[in-house]
Order: C-alpha cells, then structure tokens, then sequence
C-alpha cells in the first residue's frame, strides 16, 4: 500500500496538478541512473533525473498474495547512461527501478510508488523496452538443488572436478551474426564443442559468453554456430577461448569426460511412466541400474 504524503494528497487531490513520473535505475554492477518524463533535470534522493530522455511508462497491474506484478519502460536510447551495447550486453538485466510519483514545482512532494526489477529487454531500431517484476517473481527461483537426471554442477567449477584447458582460437570467416569460421582449435571428435561456453577475449565483446549449438568441419576451420548474437558483431581477427561441450547428461559424463564419480544428477532416478505404471509384473523393478 502507498502512502502519500498530506501536502502531495492534497496537490493531486486539486483540480490542477503539477506531478510527473520519475524513474531511478539501480543496476548490479553498482551505476545509478535517474530519468524523468517532465521537461527539466530533477533532484530525487540524491539522484539527478535527465528530462526528455523518451522514457516512458505502460500501465502498471497490481495483484494481492503471491501473483507477480508486471510493467513495462520503454525508452529511446538518447540517455548518454542508457547505449545500445549497454542494453545488449545486460547491464540493466535484473536492476531495480523505482517509480516515484513528484509533484515537479515542489520536488519534495514525492511517494514511491513501487520497486521492480528488470526482466526481459528487447529492442526495436532504436528503442528498448524493459519489462518490469515486482520482487514477487524471486519466489519463483529456484533455491538449492533439484532431484533431476541431469547433473546441476558447470563444466570445470569446483563440484563438476573436470579439469581442462580452454581451446584459444580466432574467427578467420564470419557467416552471420550467429555463425562463423574458427582457426587454431582442435576439436577431438564430431561435436566436441557443441553445447560449450564460448568467451570473447577481444574487441567491444571481450567478457561476454555465448553458448555454442553446432559444429562443422569447414576445410582446414571449424564452423561454429551460436545461440547468441555477440555486440559488437564480430568480425576476422576477433580471439575467444572455449570450452568443450557438455550436455548434463550422465552418458557424455561417461563416455566424453570419463568423470562419473563426479557426476552431479540421479541418472538412476525411474521417469513418471515408471512411477505410475500399473504393476502388473511386467515391468523392470528388480533394483537394476536404469542407465549403464
């Protein structure tokens, strides 16, 4: 529930206000950023608002209990705080924003109209729109581990225990923005590094991590297909490291890294055609393994 300050309920409650909408951006990697839709700068908490930045706000639903509220900003990218590789390359992913209510002719008169996060952001030429959670939807995290067949530990970490050494190579070929020749690796059979994390060591992309989804041998290069995009677009020269794939599953543990020991799901757990099977002796329940 809002609550609105005696002299700001009394301005709106006039037949003429003086309000507007200010919005503060919090994002993870610790940069605030403050927008408004009134047509000069305005001081909130400390934080500066831009005028006329072209942020504006879709109608905000709320709901009782559990349910997730939702929202939507949508935006130009004029903001000198707000670029196109910024939003590409998530740095407003999972920022709070706070939505404040100001009345502009006495910016002391404000409320906070609610807190969210930013979930999904896409684009539009040149405009994004970010769609706002309440804090609602951290219920629906997964919090520790899920009794599933396929391992939950990452390919290298700690719990996994694999231990290999990236794959450096460069792109000698671009075929699309998704898919283009690699020189310098060497894969040890056909998919090798499907399903591995490729990351970027060079240019405006370096850092940022894209998962491969197919292989081919092109000549003397491999042909490497991925899931993501890269910002900037990737051109010959650029140089990445990758790791091999891996898919979770308890077969690839065996056979491709020989690390069952460390295998990190139940691959022996019976699926739900075993569960709710009519017993009829006719099934295999003799207490064997149900994966080799």
């Amino acid at each position: 529930m809002n609550t609105l300050s005696p002299e700001l309920e009394s301005h709106l409650a006039g037949d003429v206000t003086t309000h507007c909408f200010c919005w503060i951006i919090r994002r993870k990697d610790g940069v605030t950023l403050g927008f408004t839709d009134h047509d000069r700068l305005l001081s909130i908490e400390g934080v500066g608002c831009e005028p006329q930045t072209g942020l504006t706000a879709s109608e905000a639903t709320s709901a009782l209990g559990l349910a997730v509220d939702g929202a939507e900003v949508e935006g130009a990218l004029s903001s000198l705080g707000i670029t196109d590789s910024g939003v590409e390359s998530g740095a407003f992913d999972d920022a709070l924003v706070e939505t404040f209510i100001v009345n502009w002719a006495a910016p002391q008169q404000r409320a906070l109209l609610r807190r969210a996060r930013i979930g999904t952001v896409t684009r539009s030429g040149n405009r994004f729109v970010a769609e706002l959670k309440s804090s609602a939807v951290d219920l629906d995290k997964v919090k520790g581990r899920r009794i599933t067949r396929l391992c939950d530990a990452e390919l290298g970490d700690a719990r996994c225990g694999y231990r290999s050494d990236d794959e450096k190579g460069s792109v000698s070929g671009v075929i699309s923005d998704r898919a283009f020749l690699a020189s310098g690796l060497h894969a040890a059979a056909a998919n090798w590094f499907r399903n591995g994390v490729l990351t970027w060591t060079s240019g405006g992309k370096a850092g940022r991590t894209s998962v491969v989804t197919g292989q081919e041998m092109a000549g003397n290069d491999i042909r490497l297909d991925l899931r993501d995009a890269p910002v900037p677009d990737m051109r010959a020269g650029d140089t990445f490291s990758l790791l091999p794939g891996c898919d979770k599953s308890f077969g690839t543990c065996k056979t491709k890294f020989s690390n069952t020991a460390n295998f990190r799901g139940f691959p022996h757990l019976p699926g739900n055609d075993a569960a709710y099977n009519y017993a009829d002796g006719s099934g295999n329940f003799d207490g064997g393994v149900l994966v080799p």
